[in-house]
């Protein structure tokens, strides 16, 4: 089955598509990324099945995260890039675009307890070892 026919599989028929974010959001973004790289494609006997779930692939998951990469701008060949490298917490830029970071991203909020460098790149501070009980 390819992506976009209709299933087959009674799960699907019943629950129907996942609904897409009304207005796309970072997190919706690492979601998808992290649906389409873990329920990939497994060569079965019966033919292509869900890595992570069993069923035909492709899965609800799978699509809606395909769905929601595609919204976001990456076409067919980046998205089966991101299916390739396999690191289903890849990060994918939030606005994307083809020819590289937006003036909107090069200031990043920087997590609390993070100070950025002159390079712009964060250095956390040394953190003291964990004090563990002592066992009596």
């Amino acid at each position: 089955m390819r992506v976009g026919e209709q299933s087959t599989d009674p799960i699907d028929q019943v629950l129907g598509e996942v609904p897409m974010p009304a207005p796309l959001t970072p997190e919706d973004v690492r979601l998808a990324v992290r649906a389409v790289v873990v329920h990939t494609a497994e060569e079965w006997p019966n033919g292509p099945l869900c890595r992570n779930d069993g069923a035909s692939y492709p899965c609800r998951l799978h699509r809606w995260g395909r769905r929601v990469l595609e919204t976001h701008g990456l076409n067919d060949r980046q998205i089966e890039a991101l299916i390739r490298h396999g690191n289903p917490f890849v990060h994918v830029p939030f606005p994307f675009t083809a020819t590289g970071p937006t003036r909107h991203q090069a200031g990043r909020v920087v997590p609390p307890g993070v100070r950025p460098t002159a390079a712009g790149r964060p250095v956390t501070p040394p953190v003291a070892a964990p004090r563990w009980p002592r066992a009596s």
